[in-house]
């Protein structure tokens, strides 16, 4: 078996050389897609020579990494991808976790999650963050009967098989939206591994009207609703998504 770490990266100068440092300890193939870092990020990856580096000429969006990341595993006929984040909210050593789970060949995509069960050193997550992934996480279930307790981490392992069978094109932070929605309609086999929850930094951000929490969550009902209506998927009328999403934002 053949599998990649891929890592996302914008303006991680502070994080990308240990995190490289400590991803090298359990793989030797590691992709980062630099999304247009306009920090010393470039001139850290260039150090690494054994690093494969993807550069994007500006910023393209978190979902494009990943995507892109999908295109060059496939290309390169790795088994595996395993992404994770620069921000040292993902450790390293689970990365055997991830593996041990793999080799059991029961799952196509192998999520973590933060809230599967508690770890001693935990920290809490942002009560906003933790109220849209709770909610997004409803919404998969009732409508797509994906069972998930954590719909937005991304330390994540793909099968490369699984994913040449998708049509990703969701570039920005709305990426697990689609992602979802197209994994449960494939009958991918998805479960969850325990991951920490860690934050080291509570004061990043998304970015614009994101940084919202109620814009954030509408965003990603809208990606969501519109990614079912392209694979015209019915929307239960329970739910109200249909009604949420057309209500103009205040």
């Amino acid at each position: 078996m053949r599998y990649l770490v891929a890592i996302p990266v914008f303006n991680e100068q502070r994080h990308v050389v240990r995190v490289l440092k400590a991803v090298a300890r359990y793989c030797g193939d590691i992709l980062v897609i630099d999304d247009g870092s306009t920090d010393s990020t470039p001139t850290l990856l260039a150090r690494h020579p054994n690093v494969a580096v993807i550069r994007h000429p500006e910023n393209r969006g978190y979902g494009q990494s990943l995507i892109d990341a999908f295109h060059y595993a496939s290309r390169l006929d790795y088994d595996w991808v395993i992404t994770m984040d620069c921000d040292e909210q993902h450790e390293p050593a689970q990365i055997p976790e991830f593996l041990d789970r793999i080799q059991t060949d029961t799952a196509d995509v192998i999520s973590g999650s933060r809230y599967l069960r508690p770890f001693p050193d935990d920290d809490p997550a942002p009560p906003e963050r933790r109220l849209i992934n709770f909610t997004i996480n409803r919404v998969l279930a009732q409508v797509l009967g994906l069972e998930l307790t954590d719909s937005f981490c991304g330390f994540k392992a793909h099968r490369v098989s699984a994913m040449r069978r998708l049509t990703l094109d969701e570039p920005g932070y709305a990426f697990p939206l689609q992602f979802w929605v197209q994994c449960a309609l494939a009958g991918l086999r998805i479960c969850e591994i325990p991951v920490r929850c860690i934050y080291p930094d509570r004061s990043r951000q998304f970015g614009g009207t994101l940084d919202d929490p109620a814009a954030r969550l509408q965003h990603y009902l809208e990606v969501f609703v519109r990614e079912l209506r392209r694979e015209a998927v019915a929307l239960p009328r329970e739910t109200g998504l249909a009604l949420y999403c057309c209500t103009p934002r205040r």
